[in-house]
């Protein structure tokens, strides 16, 4: 890992470390070393640089809340507002418990999306009712509930890392 610009720049020893800590974070260092073909102190000497310039942020268990017997229903919430207001709104979206993501879009209009979890339809629609619709600069929202999740990926980016051109031909 280099910096450059102010910018991490990822080289392919760290873009391996990153896809090991993806697939299972709770790896050992020795573990990712051998698999890698590196020492286990470079990897634990990586992910240290990595964490402490963000590139890492946390790790986290991920909940099959199915499996765990947690009954609810998820919807994604999209929330067309008046550009003036769609900053506070965010920060009343990113605040709610219920709100479990949260994305500003801009298509032919502003929009916010967000990833709500609720114990069941009523208290959803509660939610959006009472704490959403009547805040300022809301014009209408649109909300689907999810079915079914086809795919859940942590990171798609790694798939697509290119090594620098180091060649200095630009």
């Amino acid at each position: 890992m280099k910096i450059k610009n102010n910018s991490v720049v990822l080289d392919p020893v760290d873009v391996k470390i990153l896809e090991a800590l993806i697939e299972d974070s709770r790896q050992t260092y020795v573990t990712i070393g051998k698999r890698l073909g590196v020492a286990h102190s470079t990897v634990y000497d990586r992910i240290r640089k990595l964490e402490s310039h963000g590139v890492i942020k946390r790790y986290t268990a991920i909940i099959d809340e199915e499996k765990a017997g947690v009954k609810s229903v998820m919807a994604l919430m999209t929330v067309y507002t008046d550009p003036k207001e769609s900053e506070s709104i965010v920060e009343k979206l990113c605040k709610a418990p219920q709100v479990l993501e949260v994305y500003t879009c801009l298509s032919e209009e502003l929009q916010i999306i967000a990833k709500v979890m609720a114990e069941n339809q009523e208290k959803l629609h509660d939610f959006i009712a009472k704490s959403i619709a009547p805040l300022k600069g809301v014009l209408r929202i649109r909300t689907s509930i999810i079915i079914r999740k086809c795919k859940q990926a942590y990171s798609t980016l790694l798939n697509n890392f290119k090594e620098p051109d180091n060649s200095g031909d630009g």
